[in-house]
């Protein structure tokens, strides 16, 4: 805070609010000052904050809205300069803060608790790990279960109960299933479509344990695939063991990505590979480091990333193969041990 000039700084989202606090529930509100931590929330989560929230932090029940009690409370200081995640809050709520809270001067913080969350402490990957294995077992159980005239949405829903019936606190996104020519598109929906023999079919799914997350890609075929996709399969798995390979504390992002990059395109397929080459993982699905082309972030111990090539040809499918990593100084260890050759099914 004496580094940015702030006198205060407001906590909302629902990560930022459970990294700082603990509390896990929906609707909280952290104020920092140079000297002391509020945490307050509703009625509906008073029980629970009192088991949750660290003793750091005074508890403030609100009984009007969470601005109106800062206000009421006047835990603020007096006057100065008020620090809020600007990633957050909408123009509305900013609106009714500084109409709530006259007289001070608020600056926006982007990514405020990005660069802590990017290192993980060992119960962080601790959760995201467990989740990891959980997400693999599921990934087996679907192996037993997927047939020709399978529907993707019934895929997907058999997803999410085995990941909650195996123990995660529910999906870490909504899981993609994409069959056949739909595999052609990163992130298309699970639909209706029935798979049929001899399509390629991708899955991509992830869980969380404890708020922390994981995210699992592997790409089946169901009956025997065309050579051409069988190729472009072994072309996205080298790339993936490349990268892997390569992941290091001190590497930046960009040429981490080079790495896998530079194998697609030798094969013929660097315009079909459209998507960056992963993520940093935590209580966000998507955080910092970011693996793009264009990333200067710089791979440090403790950072948990995805590494998830993919080649997409319209009209026919794609292939993409991801696992999470935790980086260490001399290399990398994976958390996600589904197999990885080609599975035909």
């Amino acid at each position: 805070m004496k580094s940015r000039r702030l006198d205060a700084i407001l906590v909302s989202s629902t990560p930022g609010v459970r990294y700082l606090s603990g509390f896990t529930g929906s609707t909280g509100l952290c104020v920092v000052t140079p000297r002391r931590a509020f945490f307050l929330t509703d009625s509906r989560y008073t029980l629970q904050s009192k088991g949750e929230v660290s003793p750091a932090f005074t508890r403030i029940p609100a009984h009007r809205g969470l601005f109106e009690e800062v206000a009421r409370s006047g835990v603020l200081p007096r006057k100065g300069v008020v620090g809020f995640e600007a990633d957050d809050l909408t123009v509305l709520r900013y609106r009714n803060l500084k109409r709530l809270l006259p007289g001070y001067v608020y600056r926006p913080l982007s990514g405020l608790f990005e660069n802590l969350r990017s290192i993980k402490e060992k119960e962080e990957i601790a959760s995201i790990s467990a989740a990891a294995r959980i997400s693999d077992r599921v990934f087996e159980s679907l192996l037993q279960e997927i047939r020709p005239g399978a529907r993707e949405c019934d895929v997907a829903a058999r997803i999410s109960f085995l990941h909650r019936s195996s123990g995660a606190d529910g999906d870490a996104f909504d899981p993609i299933v994409a069959s056949g020519p739909r595999g052609a598109i990163p992130h298309a929906r699970a639909t209706r479509r029935r798979i049929r023999k001899g399509e390629m079919v991708v899955l991509d799914f992830g869980c969380t344990v404890g708020g922390y997350r994981s995210d699992l890609t592997r790409t089946i075929a169901i009956g025997k695939p065309s050579r051409e996709m069988r190729d472009v399969y072994s072309v996205v798995l080298d790339a993936q063991n490349e990268a892997i390979g390569a992941a290091r504390a001190g590497l930046i992002a960009r040429d981490l990505d080079g790495v896998a990059r530079r194998r697609i395109a030798a094969a013929g397929y660097g315009r079909r590979f459209t998507h960056s080459l992963g993520h940093g993982l935590g209580l966000h699905l998507h955080e910092r480091p970011r693996i793009s082309s264009l990333s200067l972030d710089r791979l440090r111990p403790g950072m948990v990333i995805t590494i998830e090539p993919g080649v997409y040809l319209p009209g026919k499918g794609g292939v993409r193969i991801e696992d999470d990593v935790v980086i260490h100084t001399s290399g990398c260890r994976v958390l996600t041990a589904a197999p990885k050759e080609l599975l035909v099914l």
